[in-house]
This record gives C-alpha cells, sequence and structure tokens, in this order.
C-alpha cells in the first residue's frame, strides 16, 4: 500500500468503475480525492461512502471535454484539497458503437472529444501547479485500441491512439518534473463491456466475461505507479495484460 497521506488527486470517469475503483484506492491510501465526472448524483454517493470511511473526498460534476469547466474544476480542488499532486484522466466513453457511415458526425465527436480532449484538458490545467513545484504524478487510462482499429470503434481507437502520443509528448516536455504515464488496463469488467457485448460488433464484444479484469485490479496499478515504483514507467504505456506487471503490484 502507497501512502499517500497529504496529496491531492483528482480522478475523472469517477463515478463508475476504473474511476470509482481508484478514487476509492487513492483516498484509502490517504490522498484527498476530487471526484469528477458528468453525473452528479453517483458522485455525491461516492464522496459519501469514501467520507463515511474516514476519507477526503469532494464531488465536482464537470465536463471535463469542455476546457473551462475542467479548470474550473482544477481551481475548486486547489481552493478546497491543496495544490494537484495526482492527476488520473480515465473518463472514457464507447457509444455510439457503429461503423463511421451509421454514427451521427455529432456523435462520433462527442466520444473523440471524451477520449482524447479532456486527456489534454486534465494535462493543461494540472501541468502549471506540477511543473512550477516540480513534481507531480499524470496517469492517462490507455487501451489496445490505441494500437489496432476495430470495427465500429473508430472514434475509440483514434482518440485512444492521439491521446498516447500526447502522453509520450508530455512526457518529453515535462517529464523531467512531471512522472506522465500511460496505463492499459485491458478488458475491464465495467458497463462499458456491457455496452460492448450488447452491440454484437467486433471480437471483444464475444469475449467470455470471465475474461474481463474487476476495475479493482487498475486501481492498485494506478496506486502502485504513484509509488516509487512507478518512476521507471514515466513516459511510457504500462500494459495491465503483461504477467510480470502484474506480479509486481501483487495481482497474481
Amino acid at each position: 500500500m502507497q501512502d499517500l497521506h497529504g496529496k491531492t488527486a483528482l480522478v475523472t470517469g469517477a463515478s463508475r468503475g476504473i474511476g470509482a475503483a481508484t478514487a476509492k484506492a487513492l483516498a484509502l491510501a490517504g490522498a484527498r480525492v476530487a471526484l469528477v465526472a458528468r453525473s452528479a448524483e453517483p458522485l455525491e454517493a461516492l464522496g459519501r461512502e469514501i467520507t463515511d470511511a474516514g476519507g477526503d473526498a469532494i464531488a465536482l460534476p464537470c465536463d471535463v471535454a469542455d476546457f473551462s469547466a475542467f479548470a474550473d474544476a482544477v481551481s475548486t480542488t486547489q481552493l478546497r484539497l491543496g495544490p494537484l499532486d495526482i492527476l488520473v484522466n480515465n473518463a472514457g466513453a464507447i457509444d455510439p458503437i457503429g461503423r463511421i457511415l451509421d454514427v451521427e458526425p455529432q456523435d462520433w465527436l462527442a466520444a473523440a472529444d471524451i477520449n482524447f480532449k479532456s486527456v489534454y484538458n486534465g494535462m493543461r490545467c494540472a501541468l502549471p501547479g506540477m511543473v512550477a513545484r516540480g513534481t507531480g504524478t499524470i496517469i492517462n487510462i490507455s487501451s489496445g485500441a490505441a494500437h489496432r482499429g476495430l470495427e465500429g470503434w473508430s472514434h475509440y481507437c483514434s482518440a485512444k491512439a492521439a491521446a498516447a502520443m500526447l502522453t509520450e509528448c508530455a512526457h518529453i516536455e515535462y517529464g523531467a518534473d512531471v512522472r506522465i504515464i500511460g496505463l492499459s488496463p485491458g478488458t475491464v469488467a465495467t458497463d462499458m463491456q456491457q455496452a460492448i457485448r450488447a452491440s454484437g460488433i467486433n471480437a471483444v464484444s464475444k469475449l467470455d466475461p470471465t475474461a474481463h479484469i474487476p476495475p479493482e485490479w487498475p486501481a492498485r496499478a494506478i496506486l502502485w505507479l504513484c509509488g516509487k515504483d512507478g518512476a521507471e514507467f514515466a513516459g511510457q504505456e504500462v500494459s495491465l495484460r503483461d504477467e510480470g506487471i502484474r506480479r509486481r503490484i501483487g495481482l497474481i
């Protein structure tokens, strides 16, 4: 277990799945956590759960694809919880699943904005303070879809590929001061997988549900990457499919 007492973290997509599990893990390790997502009600419920367990969390409903809204969330976090030490860019969207000509342009672009633009927004808002203090950790949730195309997922694959390159570029520019890492968790048992399975499009929708890992695994990986062992992976994409990584984290 990492000791994050005195640290402030912000997690996007925190209302469910990997984001909610990550927020709990960071809070359990002692971090003050800002919970960010579009849906207020589940965020507030998670915030109460964390504070009832003795943690420190605030719910900040926010459209992470909107730069001004994200900037306000970071400002509020720093005002109420302290300087931002950890940013987890986890927010993602798989809907609408469909071939390029079967998806309305505005829907395709909205999903791409969540999967890519929100990563830029988060880093652009968090980096000034981190660079000024010469410390900080940013974890961007990547995907195997960043490296291979899949039918029906053109917005997701393209945006994840762009986000992976943004992670690499940000490390080149600011890696001397800030640890910036991509985490590719593989397939995770979340609501997103239910939507994928229901679509019946591409091989991922045909996977047996037992193939998916629980969201607590990537949450533990993020916590581990925030610790001293994570330093060696700065600027890289860490795959949770790697058994060696799983063993180092203590998952197997």
